[in-house]
């Protein structure tokens, strides 16, 4: 399930700071609490896949304003919200509609639409571009210890840990063996390095990508997110039907 989130602002610019994520992620989590604190309380669990994405925050116009820590927008600001578990978002969309006032970062906003996203009939062999950068780490040695090191495309592990990631989340919605027939082609990257809490940095992708394999894994992808820390802001993506040029071609077969 998909929705657009469209928010109307009380003014006619407002700020939306480049490390936004937080804010979203508390939005969602205290209307998902006022409607289902049960299922608040297991969104919290650690170390456990949240099967929910939304994408970056962003606006209809935007203008830069150099030198400072956000961008100004114009007209109506939205976001994307996406989950394969239908009550994650029936408590998520009566949340927002229930109380239609939103303050994110100091800006009051007012939930003015949400609409339900039609998804494709199939996925594999489709390009996708990222509404949000996928993240994917590992754990390495660092001083007698095993410390998080964010990967990049340009390293094999990235294919190896996205693809079992997609199949952990698998086995979760579905409760059974996930196929295991999965690959990316990246036509496009871009490294973006976000603050999600104060003082930690996640290193993340804007992809382009075409996908191929199972089609029931993908769409696994397609709902919760591709990567890692999803419910932190990360990993959602669209089909994008755009003719690109094709740059640093990598793929995983």
């Amino acid at each position: 399930m998909r929705f657009l989130i469209r928010l109307a602002s009380e003014n006619s610019e407002f700020r939306v700071p480049y490390n936004h994520q937080h804010y979203l992620q508390g939005l969602i989590y205290h209307r998902v609490r006022s409607v289902n604190p049960d299922l608040s309380l297991a969104l919290h669990r650690p170390k456990v896949p949240k099967l929910f994405t939304y994408s970056l925050f962003m606006s209809e116009e935007r203008q830069s304003a150099n030198g400072t820590p956000y961008f100004i927008g114009k007209g109506k600001g939205f976001f994307y919200f996406s989950t394969p578990i239908s009550e994650i978002a029936e408590a998520f969309i009566e949340g927002l509609l229930k109380n239609p006032e939103v303050i994110l970062w100091n800006e009051k906003f007012y939930v003015e639409t949400v609409k339900s996203l039609q998804e494709p009939r199939s996925y594999s062999g489709k390009t996708y571009s990222t509404l949000s950068p996928i993240a994917v780490t590992t754990l390495k040695p660092s001083f007698g210890k095993l410390k998080q090191y964010d990967l990049s495309p340009m390293e094999d592990k990235f294919y190896e840990n996205l693809k079992e990631n997609l199949k952990t989340k698998y086995v979760l919605i579905h409760g059974r063996e996930p196929p295991d027939e999965f690959s990316i082609e990246i036509l496009n990257s871009k490294m973006k390095r976000f603050e999600v809490k104060p003082g930690i940095f996640q290193r993340a992708w804007h992809l382009v990508f075409r996908a191929y394999g199972d089609d029931e894994l993908i769409k696994v992808g397609y709902r919760a997110g591709f990567g890692e820390k999803n419910s932190l802001g990360f990993g959602m993506v669209k089909v994008d039907e755009r003719k690109r040029r094709i740059e640093g071609r990598r793929s995983l077969r």
